[in-house]
């Protein structure tokens, strides 16, 4: 393991922030959380887009039960607030998030995935959020990223069932997006690709997009209309809808 419990590398315009804890499966330590705050906040400086992954045998098997002690609630109350700054701070970040995942993706570990703004799963992928059958609820904001993903009953059957989503499963549910024997590689293309949207299109998408699912409709077709006249009216839409009209763009699915 790297004296850091997180690595981070640089390809062009995209972070890759890796987990390195693969002798723990990746378990959350509230170490590793604090270097994860670090890294993406030094990715966010320098990249356009992040990739996240886990080294080792999965991307993230959780909360780290070894640190797990008995706490007073105003403790367990403040340790949760601090997953959900830090999982924030990628949610509501300057540039896309793609999460790569393979093996374990429980709990906590899923929680930082439905972070992330697009998922990539291999296929021996799965997903699972056994905080129920353990006595404990979820405390990293799955109770609203991941149910906002697969729908509360969904997210109710695996925590009080204990039931695991294997890849597919979790794309017909819509928590992850491709299936990829690679899902690095295949995040890294995924990221190059939002890596060069136009910043104002970024900002609209990470930004307003979720908050208007969180609106009334009127309230929501509003603030649309508001960010489309926004990067609409941006230099860089102006030069790619000119290389669009001169045909010297690619043409929708061929990006």
């Amino acid at each position: 393991m790297t004296a850091m419990p997180v690595s981070l590398r640089f390809a062009g315009d995209v972070a890759f922030i890796g987990l390195d804890r693969p002798e723990k499966r990746n378990a959350i330590s509230d170490a590793l959380l604090s270097a994860l705050e670090a890294r993406i906040e030094e990715a966010q400086g320098r990249a356009r887009a992040i990739v996240v992954f886990g080294h080792g045998p999965c991307f993230s098997a959780g909360l780290d039960l070894a640190e797990h002690r008995s706490r007073q609630a105003e403790e367990v109350f403040w340790h949760s607030r601090g997953w959900h700054r830090v999982f924030r701070r990628l949610r509501e970040g300057r540039v896309p998030a793609v999460a790569a995942i393979h093996g374990a993706c429980v709990g906590g570990g899923l929680e930082l995935a439905a972070a992330c703004h697009i998922r990539v799963a291999a296929p021996d992928a799965f997903f699972a959020l056994p905080e129920g059958v353990r006595g404990i609820f979820v405390g990293g904001g799955a109770s609203v990223h991941v149910a906002r993903l697969i729908g509360a009953a969904r997210m109710a059957d695996m925590m009080l069932t204990g039931r695991a989503l294997d890849a597919e499963a979790a794309e017909r549910a819509g928590l992850v997006t491709y299936i990829a024997a690679d899902p690095v590689a295949k995040a890294g293309e995924v990221a190059a690709k939002a890596a060069k949207a136009a910043p104002l299109t970024v900002l609209g998408v990470l930004q307003a997009l979720p908050r208007i699912q969180d609106m009334a409709e009127s309230d929501g077709l509003f603030v649309e209309s508001l960010v489309a006249a926004l990067a609409q009216t941006g230099p860089e839409a102006e030069a790619r809808l000119s290389e669009f009209l001169a045909k010297r763009a690619p043409k929708a699915g061929e990006a």
